[in-house]
Formats: C-alpha cells, structure tokens, sequence
C-alpha cells in the first residue's frame, strides 16, 4: 500500500489522492457508526430519529448522551455503543494520519540516505 523505505517519496498529487482514499474511508466508517448508533437508539429506546441522530453524533464526539434513557436495553446499548465510539474515534484518527505519519517518516528517511550515502535520491 505504502512504498518502501528504498523508493522514492510519493509525489505530492499522490500523495493527496492517497489522503483522500483514506480520508473517504474514514467518512464511511463515521457514517456507518452514526447510522448504528441511530438504530439502536430508534428501537431499542424508542427516540425519534432525531433525537437519535443527537445521541449517536454526540456520543461518537466524545460528549455523551442528551437525553435520559429509560430502557433496560437502550442502557446497555448506549454502554457497549459509547465504548465503540471510543474506539472508532482511535481507528478514524489512525486512518486519517497515517498517510502523513508514512510521508513525514519516509522524507526523513530519504534525506538519513542521502546524507549517510552520499547518494541523490529524487524527491
């Protein structure tokens, strides 16, 4: 997926289109957790879907829940729910940097070579 230590840097473009593919994954990872957090939410404590839409991107922001929940299984899902939503906010963060983390890593690797070879490796 990522080139290798002994190749050359991504070109800028690239490197862009490369963001964006992650960047569109972690969109769908976020719509996905959203569109789950406002099922469990609709039907299992009976919220509108509005209401339900508040509770999940709430949750999913790290916030918390707004209204009171009432049911023995809207508690435990909006439980399991909010400690899915810390981990999705890890794994979204680690999708999104991860190509920046990769490029910063491997342009400083390119110039350890070229210092230590005395070699040009094209940027």
């Amino acid at each position: 997926m990522y080139e290798h230590r002994h190749e050359r840097l991504l070109p800028f473009a690239a490197f862009v289109r490369r963001w964006l593919r992650h960047a569109g994954i972690a969109i769908g990872v976020v719509v996905g957790s959203i569109a789950i957090g406002m099922l469990g939410y609709h039907f299992l404590e009976g919220l509108d879907w509005v209401d339900a839409l508040l509770n999940s991107t709430m949750l999913l922001g790290g916030m918390g829940p707004v209204n009171e929940l009432h049911t023995f299984w809207g508690k435990i899902f909006a439980s399991l729910y909010a400690l899915y939503s810390g981990i999705v906010f890890l794994v979204v963060a680690g999708v999104l940097f991860a190509p920046v983390f990769h490029r910063f890593l491997h342009h400083f690797h390119l110039e350890f070579i070229e210092v230590e070879d005395g070699s040009e490796n094209s940027k």
